[in-house]
């Protein structure tokens, strides 16, 4: 039934222990996170393990914190930096019950994009497990943000016999910026994700960069590792798409989405909006659904 919760498909895991190594753009501290298999119903968990300290940090969207440009997520005073590429890779190939333990704050960051953690994950079966994943059909218009920047969860017609994700982003960021106006939108799958979602990199226009790097961030980061926009166009490479960034835009959506714990059956269209605004939607989709976080994975 529409606004309820639903079993669409089975959970899965991973067959094996997969490891991903990089450096984070923020901190330029190494780092090495190492995919493990996760137990029925226990969905996406971070293992931050420093020195003799071991913290579980659940992928929640009420652990996230309040950090521009990124998603970060915190249990006490422990915490996880720049984590939806990482998410976006997992829910994008439908891997719902992971550990994903990691020697450093700070999600290695890799070319931007997902294709690192897509590649290592895709070295290892996806089993699927004896337990239902739980979907929420969007059964009416839920709305957030402003005139300026906002994201829409909107229910689809035929739903009850063809429950699907679809995302749409619109990536305005006005006529002076280098970026150009772009439009995207994808029916989500494992196959579309991995074709036309993972390889989509993250983006800065070349003032942004300098200023941050100004400011000891991003020290080790180059053209190499994401796309750097000057007035003329990306530094040192051709973009993969030629919509690349809404490409990238809609991948944080995934991402972002993927701390809802849940497959989420609908239209979702978001306007120049960001990590901030993926997960009001999910917080009040919650609300308005009178949903718990544990109650709508275990029900």
């Amino acid at each position: 039934m529409p606004g309820e919760l639903q079993h669409i498909r089975n959970q899965n895991t991973i067959s094996d222990a997969v490891n991903v190594s990089g450096f984070g753009y923020w901190s330029g501290e190494d780092i090495t996170l190492q995919f493990r298999p996760g137990l029925v119903n226990s969905g996406l968990c971070f293992v931050l393990n420093r020195g003799s300290e071991c913290t579980r940090i659940p992928a929640e969207f009420f652990r996230r914190t309040a950090t521009p440009r990124r998603t970060n997520l915190q249990l006490g005073g422990a915490r996880v930096d720049m984590v939806e590429h990482v998410l976006a890779a997992l829910a994008g190939l439908q891997i719902d019950n992971c550990e994903i333990h990691c020697n450093a704050n700070e999600m290695p960051g890799c070319d931007g994009s997902s294709q690192a953690f897509v590649d290592a994950l895709s070295g290892v079966e996806v089993v699927s497990q004896d337990a239902p994943r739980r979907a929420l059909v969007i059964d009416r218009p839920v709305k957030v943000g402003t005139h300026d920047s906002w994201v829409e969860a909107r229910p689809l017609a035929d739903a009850a016999y063809s429950p699907r994700t679809v995302l749409e982003y619109k990536l305005d960021y006005g006529v002076a910026s280098p970026i150009e106006r772009q439009n995207f939108r994808l029916e989500l799958t494992v196959d579309s994700f991995r074709k036309e979602l993972a390889r989509a990199r993250t983006f800065v226009l070349k003032h942004e960069a300098e200023q941050l790097q100004r400011q000891g961030l991003g020290l080790r980061v180059s053209t190499a590792d994401l796309i750097v926009f000057s007035e003329n166009g990306p530094l040192d490479t051709t973009l993969r798409y030629p919509d690349e960034c809404a490409r990238h835009k809609t991948l944080d959506m995934v991402g972002d989405f993927a701390l809802s714990g849940l497959d989420l059956i609908g239209e979702f269209e978001a306007f120049r909006a960001g990590h901030h605004l993926n997960v009001e939607l999910i917080k009040e989709l919650f609300a308005v659904h009178n949903l718990s976080f544990g109650a709508s994975r275990f029900a």
